[in-house]
């Protein structure tokens, strides 16, 4: 629910989410664990798209455009599945990848400070938010930002001293009793409202939208196979069969075709949701299955009681999870390893802020390539040496002073394939080591 308030749809969307992309997700696909039905990037992706094409935020466009974009994803991760390019998935590096998930991070929580606050306005920019969010702070409600603050405070005490609790669902709890033991609607809070009780409805889409959505349901497609992998990676044991890439695009290109007919927003595997399972003792495709039932339930009988809920439980969920995205640990190891790759990683996160969400996937994918382009060009050239009393040749570093060289032999070892693009820098590059050292030098293949 709180993801498709990220999206700006109604929170019945992410039950809808919840349900029939899960099922058919479970049985057609590859990883046993792998949570399938949105994540916080790509909700607000598709706030991104769907606030171009719906900008009035009326409920009725917004669902017949969400319907349209969530069938395009499905349909481009089929054709992908049919055209076997699962490999697409490692064109984005992780360097990239994490400054292109800090701003996305960023971007969402800025996002649900206003139902915090309990303020209104109309969304615009990036800077012309945070203006707005300056401006309404002191017309904020206090008991809703007592609520929200009160939220989050539960939430991280939860996941920091009791991980094994369902920290959101114990929020979304004290929410729901919170408005009605209290009434907090009479003391300015703001509630989800009216929820429509039963199965999900038959969504027709509007195919005379396709033509305005399709670049961003690429970019939604795209960044749902490359999280639904890295999820189904990540949570994989040992003794698990390995994901197939090429299945997973089918199945959940069709959990998204089959998701949208029934009302449900672009899906894909989520890391938060599926360490979830796997802290469960998730260990088949069952779980998926038993979500997709207490879904059900949900939608069947508790509906009256979420209407309850206040807006800004739901923010201090969204809040919580979505912080998590910006990692400035991660950029700090990475500009440990490579100055380069921390640059890449700068670079998407100013990408997402100048050229906006959707663009910033052009820009994350981009640098990744010519990333990759710059190190199979130019790759490093090492010298080695003999690791005393055995026969081991590694790179000479100062960590093993140690290591034997031998007069008259310069020992070089290129990394990686030399090809027509870099053979003439490494030619040059060992020309320039036996050059310092005055030494015949040997090429070994």
């Amino acid at each position: 629910m709180a993801y498709a308030t990220i999206a700006g749809l109604p929170v019945q969307v992410g039950l809808d989410t919840a349900f029939v992309p899960m099922i058919i997700y479970a049985v057609l696909g590859t990883s046993r664990p792998l949570s399938v039905s949105t994540t916080t990037t790509i909700a607000i992706l598709t706030a991104s798209k769907l606030g171009q094409v719906a900008p009035g935020g009326d409920a009725a466009d917004l669902m017949r455009a969400s319907t349209t974009l969530t069938l395009l994803v499905g349909g481009i991760l089929v054709l992908a599945s049919v055209l076997r390019l699962g490999f697409v998935a490692n064109f984005i590096s992780a360097p990239v990848l994490v400054g292109f998930n800090a701003r996305i991070g960023l971007v969402i929580v800025l996002d649900q400070v206003p139902k915090i606050l309990g303020i209104h306005f109309a969304n615009g920019s990036f800077l012309h938010n945070i203006f707005e969010i300056v401006k309404g702070a002191p017309k904020a409600s206090l008991p809703t930002v007592a609520m929200g603050i009160a939220m989050i405070v539960v939430l991280v005490a939860l996941e920091r001293f009791l991980p094994r609790v369902p920290a959101p669902l114990v929020a979304v709890t004290l929410g729901i009793l919170g408005t009605r033991l209290f009434g907090l609607q009479s003391h300015g809070v703001g509630v989800v409202g009216r929820i429509p009780q039963g199965l999900p409805s038959l969504t027709i889409p509007d195919f005379s939208l396709a033509e305005q959505l399709w670049p961003g349901a690429l970019g939604i497609a795209l960044m749902s196979f490359t999280e639904t992998i890295a999820a189904g990676r990540a949570s994989a044991k040992s003794d698990e069969p390995s994901l197939k890439a090429n299945q997973e695009l089918l199945a959940t290109g069709l959990a998204n075709a089959g998701g949208a007919l029934f009302g449900s927003m672009p899906a894909g595997g989520g890391t938060t949701q599926t360490a979830v399972n796997r802290l469960a003792g998730a260990r088949t495709q069952l779980t998926e299955l038993v979500t997709a039932g207490v879904t059900l339930a949900t939608m069947l009988l508790l509906a009256p009681l979420i209407a309850l809920l206040p807006q800004a439980t739901l923010a201090a969920v969204v809040i919580v999870y979505s912080i998590g995205l910006i990692k400035p640990a991660e950029f700090g190891e990475i500009l440990k390893i490579r100055l380069n790759e921390f640059t890449w990683a700068i670079a998407a996160f100013a990408g997402v802020v100048a050229l906006g969400t959707l663009k910033g996937i052009v820009v994350a994918i981009v640098l990744s390539l010519v990333g990759l382009a710059i190190q199979v060009a130019d790759p490093p050239v090492y010298v080695l040496g003999r690791k005393p009393g055995t026969n081991v040749f590694r790179p000479r570093t100062n960590e093993h002073p140690e290591d034997e060289t031998f007069p008259g032999l310069l020992i070089l070892r290129p990394e990686g394939r030399i090809f027509f693009a870099n053979a003439e820098h490494i030619a040059e590059k060992m020309r320039h080591l036996a050059d310092e050292r005055s030494q015949k030098w040997w090429r070994l293949t």
